[in-house]
């Protein structure tokens, strides 16, 4: 009990810290050169530029609905963790969105604006939590049309982008185009960790070999199965998950002196169960 209390109390701290730095961001670096985030920030942004109303109070307006209609789809957890999310991210961008860095170069506000915003934003979904609607919104489309989530988001960001552009001028609007690539790419990287996983597919005649070295210097075990090629006949099929930390050892197992493979590596987005088996105490 105390353990989950104390883990749960971790994440919440945690996304205070994301908000914080996302809020940072946009407030002190963003919003002075006119450098738009996109989704329901961007469109806050653009609203408190024309209306001259704090950019806060939209972020909390406009993302509330698209909350209420997450509920169902994306639980109860979720929701709360975002409307918590949202409010402390609000509140500290209310503080931070006076401020201003004095940064001329825009090409360093775009791209320094943009790794802190992905470390913010990344920090915020990997404990739980949402920022922005527009993600929200895109899961309930996409179960009603033939659009994925990645879709949708990019589709509406396309057209907060070119809004931004008739507004503030296509030189923004190409910058905060670049912005979002940068912290989509590192929301990836934070959200997902150094733990990311990738999959290894080994096609080998030494299968146990490198099944045994796989497990004494990963700590991984490999699942095996029986395949057949075209040219070389029977053969061995090993697959094993690791993390990208972990690709130059296998490597250099599967590139030893005495060893013939061929390997096959790519990206898992979601590992489910534990995936790592410690080797057994002797004593």
């Amino acid at each position: 009990m105390k353990k989950n209390f104390l883990k749960n109390l971790m994440s919440y701290l945690l996304i205070v810290v994301g908000c914080a730095l996302a809020a940072f961001s946009i407030g002190a670096i963003l919003i002075p050169n006119l450098i738009l985030d996109g989704g329901i920030n961007g469109i806050s942004i653009m609203l408190g530029q024309v209306t001259k109303i704090a950019t806060s109070v939209f972020i909390i307006l406009l993302n509330i609905p698209f909350l209420l209609l997450g509920y169902k789809t994306l639980g109860k957890k979720f929701v709360i963790k975002s409307l918590f999310a949202m409010l402390v991210f609000s509140g500290i961008l209310y503080f931070t969105e006076p401020l201003d860095l004095h940064i001329s170069d825009k090409l360093l506000a775009t791209i320094y604006g943009g790794l802190i915003l992905g470390c913010g934003v990344g920090l915020v979904i990997r404990y739980g939590g949402c920022l922005d609607g527009t993600e929200i919104a895109a899961i309930i489309i996409s179960k009603m049309t033939s659009f994925s989530v990645g879709q949708i988001v990019l589709i509406c960001n396309v057209f907060i982008y070119g809004t931004a552009g008739f507004l503030f001028g296509f030189d923004r609007a190409l910058y905060s185009l670049l912005t979002y690539f940068i912290t989509f790419k590192v929301i990836d990287y934070v959200s997902e960790g150094l733990e990311q996983g990738k999959a290894a597919l080994i096609i080998t005649n030494q299968s146990a070999k490198i099944a045994q070295d796989i497990y004494e210097k990963l700590g991984r075990t490999v699942t095996s199965f029986e395949g057949k090629g075209m040219i070389n006949g029977e053969t061995m099929i090993l697959y094993c998950v690791i993390t990208r930390l972990e690709l130059t050892e296998l490597r250099n197992i599967v590139n030893a002196d005495d060893v013939q493979a061929f390997v096959t590596i790519t990206d898992v987005s979601e590992i489910l169960g534990s995936h790592i088996k410690k080797k057994p105490e002797i004593g």
